[in-house]
């Protein structure tokens, strides 16, 4: 049907008049952006929060801060923070708000070394918590002083490990996990739906990573407050402490309020008593741009982060799943970073427990491309196992901190049979079948023998076929030397680098050190980072489809989530495993959910 010349009229005015409000949205965030650029104090301190997930990359965009939009602290931008305040001759010193961050030991190290790194400037770093666990109290003890308020807690009481197993959810819903597994030594994640405890090969691990641990935190202590380590180990004993009983052994500084504490920071800086001190928050002063303090100039280095388990597609984040490292996504950031010439190196920051074996070598061929175009440096983070290892193996370089969780070279596959739970609701299935091995992903029975025997030698394909040699092949090692290193094995950094897993310990900055050193590039000169995925424009999540957006579906499951209690939830997301698994997914990943507190 024709349009009339009164409805063209109308459609272009009105596609005219939206294109003029989008510029003037554009442009008053623009103008909002600029006009809204922090200003740093002469002589003021940088208040760092350190608290939640802290993932490793969140993208930050200025114009969506500008209508409001709150912006998620990371923990490479945390790491910047430091090194441009150890520069800035703006900032006369840092205090660190150190409250509960949910990272792992292996970022824990790294924060706790770029703290270190700080204090080279001979700026005042303190640090303040309200309550102090075991992992708060191993950073706050990189600052030059510690602090609690009166009312506060030390919690520096040891480690204890909690391994989740879900069988027993299972055997009360009738469903049966069918599971193969290469390497069954130490290749134990299927016992998360097969067992209800720790075999005796499994706590051997769980024990060699807590005395990595213990021993990382026990000589955290001994070197920054003075003690001997059989002080150390007498004070853990003895925890947990009141404030005043913390500052008494010498654990804390002082047990003060946080106002009295920027009264000494006042005096320290040499502040008048009747001045207010000046401070800016972290959140500010983030938006100040690395490059205007002569930081993240020069070449450009690529900074890949592969962050979340390993699935198929694109990478996300769902309230049940969790945070995904989807192939695609990677894939393509590797192939454009190692397609511009304008990148000298490529730093992959794995931090990942592993997922999907398919999706873990699509990655790795990807890496493989790359690094014989340019040089390769990964950088782990709390855990870079199983198939986070997978695509780590064939870099030039591997740099990991002694608590990085690394290793488990193995790889399981199977599905759940559903005949119980059927049973139990009633519902009834009748299969018809063409061909000899047509049912092999029947939900309702177990592998028939001729089944198994197949799928068996598929899952032996897998582990001895790409996996082995894969690994050997990156590190210099035959297949019989990297098959005795896996079985699943687990790691910490420690260990891993004297059987030749790593190379050497260290973050994300000593990996890009690396990366300028192989690509030829000045020591003496800083490089453009260059971070990848790329963020979705601030426009797209305006108009929609960008990473931001949120469908009511998704909103709803987020809901969900959040009125379950954490284990539950670990539980859901297992679950959505097992789910993979039946459609015929082998499955690289750590061999138990473990928690360490």
């Amino acid at each position: 049907m024709a349009i009339s010349k009164t409805a063209k009229v109308l459609l272009i005015v009105g596609g005219i008049v939206f294109a003029l409000l989008l510029v003037a949205i554009i442009g008053f965030a623009l103008l909002a952006e600029s006009l809204g650029k922090p200003s740093v104090p002469e002589n003021s301190v940088l208040v760092l929060k350190i608290s939640g997930d802290l993932p490793d990359y969140a993208p930050q965009n200025p114009l969506a801060k500008s209508f409001g939009i709150e912006q998620k602290q990371d923990f490479s931008g945390l790491l910047m923070q430091l090194r441009k305040a150890k520069i800035d001759a703006r900032v006369g010193a840092v205090l660190l708000d150190v409250d509960m961050p949910t990272i792992g030991w292996g970022k824990a190290e790294e924060l706790r070394n770029a703290i270190k790194d700080f204090r080279v400037s001979g700026k005042p770093i303190y640090s303040f918590m309200e309550i102090g666990m075991n992992k708060d109290y191993y950073i706050a003890t990189a600052a030059e002083k510690v602090f609690l308020p009166p009312p506060g807690d030390l919690y520096v009481n040891g480690f204890a490990a909690q391994a989740m197993f879900y069988k027993g959810s299972l055997d009360k819903l009738g469903v049966e996990a069918e599971v193969i597994q290469i390497g069954p030594k130490y290749t134990n994640a299927p016992a998360l739906y097969t067992k209800t405890e720790l075999g005796e090969v499994q706590r051997e691990v769980v024990n060699a990573l807590l005395d990595e641990y213990y021993g990382r935190l026990k000589a955290g202590i001994s070197e920054s407050r003075g003690k001997s380590p059989e002080d150390v180990d007498a004070i853990i004993n003895n925890a947990p402490y009141h404030a005043d009983d913390a500052k008494q052994i010498g654990l804390i500084d002082d047990a003060i309020y946080r106002d009295q504490v920027y009264e000494q920071l006042k005096t320290r800086l040499g502040y008048k008593a009747e001045d207010k001190l000046r401070t800016i928050d972290g959140s500010d002063y983030r938006d100040i741009p690395a490059d205007s303090l002569g930081l993240n100039k020069g070449e450009r280095v690529a900074v890949i982060y592969a962050s979340g388990a390993i699935n198929i597609g694109s990478s996300s984040n769902s309230p049940f799943g969790g945070e995904m490292v989807g192939s695609d996504t990677i894939v393509k950031a590797v192939d454009d970073a190692a397609a511009d010439s304008s990148i000298k190196a490529i730093v992959l920051r794995v931090d990942s427990p592993g997922g999907s074996a398919l999706a873990s070598d699509l990655m790795w061929h990807a890496l493989e491309n790359a690094k014989a175009k340019k040089p390769l440096v990964v950088s782990m983070g709390d855990v870079a196992a199983s198939g986070g290892y997978y695509i780590a193996c064939n870099a030039d370089k591997i740099v990991a901190e002694p608590t990085t969780v690394t290793g488990s070279i193995g790889m399981f596959m199977g599905k759940p049979v559903m005949k119980g739970f059927y049973d139990w609701v009633g519902i009834t299935s009748e299969y018809t079948l063409r061909g000899k091995n047509a049912g092999v992903f029947r939900e309702t029975e177990k592998w028939t023998p001729e089944e198994r025997q197949k799928m068996e030698s598929l899952a032996n394909k897998v582990y001895y076929g790409d996996f082995v040699p894969k690994v050997a092949k990156g590190r210099g090692k035959t297949d019989e030397e990297v098959n005795s290193l896996g079985q699943g094995r687990v790691w910490t950094g420690t260990q891993a680098k004297q059987n030749g897993l790593v190379d050497e310990f260290g973050g994300i900055e000593r990996a890009i050190e690396i990366a300028k050193d192989l690509a030829k590039l000045p020591a003496d000169q800083d490089v453009r980072r260059v971070n990848y995925p790329e963020p979705g424009s601030f426009l797209q999540s305006v108009m929609g489809g960008g990473a931001s957006t949120e469908t009511d579906e998704q909103k709803a499951q987020r809901a969900l989530a959040a009125s379950l209690p954490e284990n539950m939830r670990k539980t859901l997301r297992y679950a959505s495993i097992l789910d993979r698994m039946q459609r015929g997914e082998a499955m690289m990943m750590l061999p138990f959910e473990l928690e360490i507190k």
